[in-house]
């Protein structure tokens, strides 16, 4: 007796891997902050660099994921000296579908915040 096997996505299925997942976005930050910066201490020459490459990291990583978003990744990184750093952000979108994700870093001389947008195509 022959069986056949037949996979069939479900349009639930397909919607989930199409959704915007705050979760797998901040771990993707985490990752391009954690080994860029590693266990560097700041060092002033070196920050428009790293800024560079944690957005250039995450943005290729979030474009594998092979979405429908089109992602806007910041950075900031402030030398730890006793000054405050307040940041915000506002949009218009659709909520239901358009996402945010940030995630923030810290070692003894240095802050790093780095911050996703991802807007459904």
């Amino acid at each position: 007796m022959t069986r056949h096997h037949s996979s069939v996505v479900s349009i639930f299925d397909i919607g989930l891997q199409t959704a915007f997942d705050k979760d797998q976005i901040k771990t993707i930050l985490k990752e391009c902050v954690e080994e860029t910066l590693g266990q560097h201490t700041y060092e002033h020459s070196k920050i428009g660099q790293w800024i560079n490459d944690i957005c250039e990291k995450s943005t290729k990583r979030l474009i594998a994921l092979s979405k429908p978003f089109k992602y806007v990744v910041t950075c900031v990184i402030v030398q730890r000296n006793g000054a405050g750093l307040h940041t915000a952000a506002s949009c218009f979108w659709d909520s239901a579908n358009d996402g945010s994700a940030s995630f923030r870093w810290e070692e003894k001389t240095m802050y790093c915040v780095a911050k996703c947008f991802a807007l459904a195509i």
